[in-house]
């Protein structure tokens, strides 16, 4: 039988110092096998706006999916089936989704319906805010992955974590760390006017500048992000010459997703990855199965999913990759007059990897609008979350990347996990 191990001792040696046995907690061998891994990579994709998840993964059988959308409905004719969830409801994707089909189709998507949390903030910004904290009670702390980054040995690597995007989230702010922007690795770059030797002692005397903050606090946060970004010049400059191995789309997503496939190729040391899309919005002109908005985001999101799975999966890459995609919040089940949908509440959550177990995750909602159905809230109008969207990133945290959820998170959030990975 295997010895108990207190409390301090796993704090104070660590998980993987014990042998992983039967008598072990299962989050536990989680931890120890994800700190054992060959380098793993997070991938965290946010899709700004507060996607429509039942235009996304459609209960193609409910007649009140129709009979609430009578403009936006996807045609039953024309979903792309995947199968039944748990409690044997019909779904299926986005007729544009056919990328997101073949990966599902090879047992590398899961998805997860009715995320969220109890409450749903409607608004972008504290929506946002607290998907990026995991704590709906304070969505002004530190984020969730910059918290992981911040329990990474010291010193941490200035490239531990990058962000494609222009914008710096909540979900990436820490103590430790400042992750950087870089949205086009050809543009980040030591600016000079002059080449050579000039401009490489010109770069030799900022670092050394930067390096003078001593006690002057005013200056220490600004010349440590300079210190960072010096130190991570050379290797994001390796992944300009990143030669994929599949065409991406041309534009902002697909590219994006092409540079973060380039650093994991090239093996830069990142481990947490963010990449963003936009636009999902959707008040008015939503369409449904091909024409309109939405048609197009899906399109976006489909084609530039499949190209970095395929890429990676060509490389050898794909096992030690993992993808989570949210939004902030769904929307209303029933369009408004601008044939479009309103803020709502319970959303939609993707994982995608080699080492994903594939499937229907959770049940969709029965969107009958009476009084006593459990599956909605807010006098009907919204869709109530099944699975705490904090389960998922504890599944993430403990299975993926080695980490201990419940400090990070502050609070255990194991229980109810989808068991994705």
């Amino acid at each position: 039988m295997a010895s108990k191990v207190t409390r301090r001792e796993f704090i104070r040696d660590g998980v993987a110092a014990f042998t992983i046995s039967f008598a072990a907690p299962a989050f536990l061998v989680d931890i120890a096998r994800a700190q054992g891994a060959v380098s793993r990579n997070l991938v965290v994709i946010y899709l700004a706006g507060g996607n429509d998840a039942l235009s996304t993964v459609i209960p193609y059988n409910d007649p009140f999916y129709y009979s609430r959308r009578p403009n936006i409905a996807i045609p039953a004719g024309q979903v792309l089936q995947v199968g039944t969830d748990g409690a044997g409801k019909a779904v299926g994707l986005h007729p544009k989704l056919t990328g997101l089909q073949t990966i599902f189709n090879q047992g590398h998507l899961a998805i997860i319906q009715r995320a969220g949390y109890q409450n749903s903030s409607r608004s972008h910004f504290q929506g946002t805010d607290i998907w990026g904290t995991a704590d709906p009670g304070n969505p002004s702390a530190n984020g969730w992955l910059g918290r992981y980054l911040d329990t990474l040995p010291s010193p941490i690597d200035p490239l531990a974590g990058w962000n494609t995007s222009g914008a710096t989230y909540r979900a990436l702010t820490g103590v430790n760390l400042s992750v950087p922007s870089i949205t086009d690795p050809r543009s980040y770059s030591f600016a000079s006017p002059n080449s050579g030797a000039e401009a490489i002692a010109e770069r030799n005397s900022a670092i050394r500048l930067a390096s003078l903050a001593g006690n002057r606090s005013n200056l220490a946060f600004v010349n440590t992000s300079a210190i960072e970004a010096f130190a991570t010049l050379d290797r994001v400059g390796a992944v300009v010459g990143y030669q994929p191995s599949v065409t991406y789309p041309n534009n902002g997503f697909g590219q994006a997703l092409k540079t973060v496939a380039g650093s994991i190729a090239k093996g830069i040391g990142t481990r947490v990855y963010w990449v963003q899309t936009g636009g999902f919005d959707t008040h008015s002109g939503q369409g449904n199965a091909g024409a309109g908005t939405y048609g197009n985001l899906m399109t976006t999101v489909g084609d530039g999913l499949l190209a970095f799975h395929n890429d990676l999966q060509n490389q050898g890459l794909l096992n030690s990759t993992l993808m989570i995609e949210f939004s902030e919040f769904g929307r209303r089940i029933t369009e408004n007059g601008s044939q479009g949908t309103d803020h709502g509440a319970g959303g939609l959550m993707f994982a995608i990897g080699g080492a994903v177990k594939g499937g229907i995750y959770g049940t969709a909602a029965d969107l009958n609008p009476k009084a006593d159905n459990p599956t909605l809230e807010n006098s009907g109008n919204d869709v109530t979350y099944e699975t705490d969207f904090r389960s998922v990133y504890a599944k993430v945290l403990d299975g993926w990347l080695g980490a201990d959820s419940t400090a990070i998170l502050g609070g255990n959030f194991r229980t109810g996990a989808p068991t994705f990975i």
